[in-house]
């Protein structure tokens, strides 16, 4: 099957300090966390939540790209990608 993004939500992860959302494999759920640092420029220091989902939204063809890649690697049901896999 192929991995799919139907729904647009995202939430910001305090705890992990990043943006969590999903996609799925037909009726699997997959679950990606992008890393706060993957959507930093290198002038920012830090990002609040908002800036982060922002930033999300901007790259969001970027970051889906990015995670149809990590899935096809892999098959997991869980994903963390970094500012190495999101390459801008």
């Amino acid at each position: 099957m192929t991995l799919t993004f139907p729904n647009k939500s995202r939430s910001f992860d305090e705890s992990r300090n990043g943006v969590r959302f999903s996609g799925y494999d037909g009726m699997f759920e997959v679950r990606f966390l992008v890393e706060a640092n993957a959507l930093r420029i290198a002038s920012q220091p830090g990002r609040s939540e908002d800036e982060c989902l922002r930033a999300f939204d901007t790259a969001r063809e970027i970051i889906l790209e990015a995670a149809t890649h990590a899935y096809g690697r892999g098959g997991k049901d869980r994903y963390i990608l970094t500012a190495q896999d999101i390459r801008r």
